[in-house]
């Protein structure tokens, strides 16, 4: 069995996509409250597979969670889309006009903007967990109080769904990163037919440093799908740029990589895997 360590409590979304990216596989879910102390468990288990959020279509990326990525030097080894659906739940038996106060992830309630429009009688409070918020209602008793969060989370927790796809873009997307120590990771992507690649390099100081990376990496036919910079700390004006770029030939990836690294004071992979479709 595999056991596979989420941000957040069962039922959260980071628990849905790591079941349905190991789809068809008996897995165990490790809850860890922060994404630090998911890469700390993973630290120091080497058997844990790491399931970390990395971006979303509406609120952008997770910043912090590059910074992890570099820092504990995890590899890689997948990613999942999927798509987010908010629902307002609470405990059963009371009806949408006897919540009053409604807790979820600071996101997760940004995204539902258009229902608290219309619901202005509703106050928004920011909690660190959309599971957790339905799991303290449960736990607790609490009436007149709501969560936002999936309806797996309602099932598991007994609470009562009262509107369901209340997030306002229904184009609302969440890409996951899989993760695992080095040995685990080679084991897991054995003769795995990877096709994308994430690297994080920061560059020499020189004039259109980084049009040259980018333009070589588009004469030798890579795709860019994500640029991110983030600050050196101690570095002032100086950045690291996270880069995710997809191939279809092997050759040219290497030939890719080959004129890219003179370029750069420094270059890490972070890891080779399989892209993930985006689901309909």
């Amino acid at each position: 069995m595999k056991t596979v360590a989420i941000q957040g409590v069962k039922g959260a979304f980071h628990e849905i996509a790591a079941r349905q990216y190991f789809k068809g596989e008996n897995i165990d879910v490790l809850e860890c409250y922060t994404f630090k102390e998911l890469f700390d468990s993973l630290k120091n288990d080497s058997q844990l597979i790491g399931i970390v959020a990395i971006e979303n279509t509406i609120a952008g990326s997770l910043l912090s969670n590059y910074s992890l990525l570099r820092e504990y030097s995890f590899p890689i080894i997948g990613e999942y889309k999927l798509r987010i659906e908010h629902s307002l739940v609470a405990l059963p038996g009371q009806g949408i006009n006897e919540i009053s106060e409604v807790y979820s992830h600071p996101i997760a309630l940004m995204q539902c903007e258009d229902f608290f429009a219309s619901h202005k009688y509703m106050r928004a409070i920011a909690s660190e967990d959309t599971a957790l918020s339905a799991m303290e209602i449960a736990h607790k008793g609490i009436r007149g109080r709501a969560a936002i969060c999936s309806t797996l989370a309602a099932e598991m927790y007994g609470l009562q769904v009262l509107a369901k796809g209340i997030e306002t873009n229904k184009r609302n997307f969440t890409r996951f990163l899989i993760i695992a120590a080095p040995q685990l990771a080679a084991q897991l992507n054995d003769g795995l037919n990877v096709d994308k690649v994430s690297i994080v390099f920061t560059l020499q100081h020189e004039e259109g440093c980084l049009a040259k990376v980018l333009t070589a990496l588009a004469e030798n036919h890579m795709n860019l799908t994500k640029i991110q910079s983030l600050p050196i700390i101690g570095e002032e004006w100086r950045y690291q740029f996270y880069v995710d770029f997809t191939f279809t030939d092997h050759h040219h990836y290497q030939n890719a990589m080959n004129a890219i690294q003179p370029l750069m004071r420094d270059i890490e992979i972070l890891g080779a895997y399989k892209k993930a479709e985006t689901p309909e």
